[in-house]
């Protein structure tokens, strides 16, 4: 059982503090950071292999600034590929990266299924990193190497998930995190804190598809002394999840971005205005 137990890690310039469950010390859940290294202290300019060694060297050296009393999780790195070619996703395998994300069903479905990626890439571990609505749901269980979703906040889409995973008859239980809204900021998707409790012990308890590994949730911008979501700083305080998209890919040309996912209710939601890098 998860404890509705909060510790503070760190102050955080006097703007905010950084909160992790204290279950998650114990039982080694990831607490994602949504992560942006500004521009120029990394470049995809010299290509996705170069840009991959520099964000990985970046990772290992703040790793070895946590302090001694935060558990020995190697970070995840996710290369969130969305807008770029199946070619990069496949020039980044090759040189070692095995997961990656993306933030829209359709685009992740025609991606992951590609011939070229499904042929080269059999290792490829697909995490579902954006907002899912529950008729998308089935759509999303047939992406082919789907490894996580990221970005459960609520019972239903839980039990909607469960219920699709149960159906494909996959041996594995999928992986799942929950996206918990910490900012309170109306722009971002996710969980009031008050609720994550009970939505975590309600996958444990009544979604035998699902296996709960952790925490999702995107500060504010100014939390990290003023210089916006840092993943330095958050991997040194505990994330074991990191994102980071531009930085390995170079930038996104948003004008062949892919239809985003929605339905007519939904046309007028607002977008997370955070984004990887």
């Amino acid at each position: 059982m998860v404890r509705n137990d909060w510790f503070t890690r760190r102050e955080l310039g006097g703007t905010g503090r950084w909160c992790v469950p204290r279950a998650a010390r114990g039982l080694g859940l990831g607490v994602v950071s949504r992560g942006m290294w500004r521009a120029g202290s990394m470049s995809a300019e010299l290509g996705v292999g170069c840009a991959l060694r520099a964000v990985n060297e970046r990772v290992q050296q703040a790793v070895a600034r946590r302090p001694r009393d935060l558990p020995a999780i190697q970070p995840r790195l996710v290369a969130v590929s969305k807008t770029k070619p199946a070619d990069m996703v496949i020039e980044a395998y090759g040189h070692g990266q095995r997961t990656f994300g993306e933030n829209y069903v359709q685009e992740l479905l025609e991606k992951a299924s590609n011939p070229k990626i499904l042929s080269l890439c059999p290792e490829i571990k697909w995490h579902f990193i954006g907002h899912l609505q529950k008729q998308n749901v089935n759509k999303l269980m047939a992406v082919p190497n789907l490894f996580m979703l990221e970005t459960v906040d609520s019972v239903k889409l839980a039990d909607k998930v469960n219920s699709s995973w149960q159906k494909k008859g996959s041996p594995e239980r999928l992986k799942v995190m929950v996206q918990i809204n910490t900012s309170g900021e109306e722009s971002k998707h996710g969980l009031p804190p008050s609720e994550t409790i009970a939505v975590v012990e309600h996958i444990n308890a009544k979604c035998p598809s699902l296996e709960f590994v952790g925490l999702m949730t995107i500060g504010s911008f100014g939390h990290d002394l003023s210089q916006g979501p840092n993943p330095d700083f958050q991997i040194e305080v505990g994330s074991t999840n990191v994102r980071i998209g531009s930085i390995i890919f170079g930038e996104r040309d948003y004008s062949k971005k892919p239809t985003r996912d929605k339905c007519a209710a939904d046309v007028k939601a607002p977008l997370e205005v955070a984004q990887e890098h």
